[in-house]
């Protein structure tokens, strides 16, 4: 199997079938939560700034690739309530941005926001996933996949909750702020 590295450098996908390289990433995103839980320190700060900086390029690339495809297949509705689940988790992970990973309340927050994207990714690979495969071919899904990986190379790194749940401005301020989430990540990469 090929792999295809993920916006963030982290994890790879299997191919760039567009369900398969999502799956992965639930996959990887389940095993930074995991990685987060169980380190201490400057191990931790770098474990969850891992899952913050994949889950914010996971979800833009989520709104501005999948959803279109994903209302045709499931419904506007269904594609909203995805969005608007995107939108809560981008705001809940800017709050847990904000607190010590050293701290009692970001365990506890962290235990909440984890459950709220467990579900959210359960909801997509058992809904939102069988019915893209039913509705896009092999090579469309690998169009996909190909377009979510190079909007994650652009994406923000870091939770933006007024452009979140909203493609329209995702497509418009995302590349900005990208810009400015990248140079943030190198700078304090460097201070450390």
């Amino acid at each position: 199997m090929t792999g295809t590295t993920t916006g963030t450098g982290t994890g790879t996908a299997p191919q760039e079938d567009v369900v398969d390289v999502l799956l992965a990433q639930h996959q990887r995103i389940r095993d930074l939560f995991a990685d987060v839980r169980a380190a201490q320190g400057e191990h931790k700060q770098q474990a969850f700034d891992e899952l913050r900086a994949l889950l914010a390029v996971h979800e833009t690339g989520e709104e501005l690739v999948v959803r279109p495809a994903a209302e045709r297949a499931a419904g506007k509705g269904e594609a909203k309530a995805r969005n608007e689940e995107e939108a809560e988790a981008n705001r809940a992970l800017l709050e847990l941005e904000k607190l010590d990973v050293a701290s009692p309340e970001f365990d506890a927050e962290l235990t909440a926001f984890q459950q709220a994207v467990e579900a959210h990714a359960q909801y997509e690979e058992t809904e939102e996933f069988p019915a893209l495969r039913a509705s896009c071919d092999a090579g469309q899904r690998r169009a996909m996949g190909r377009r979510l990986l190079a909007a994650e190379r652009i994406a923000p790194t870091h939770p933006h909750p007024g452009t979140a749940g909203k493609p329209a401005l995702q497509w418009t301020v995302g590349p900005f702020a990208s810009l400015l989430d990248r140079a943030k990540d190198a700078f304090a990469h460097h201070r450390d």
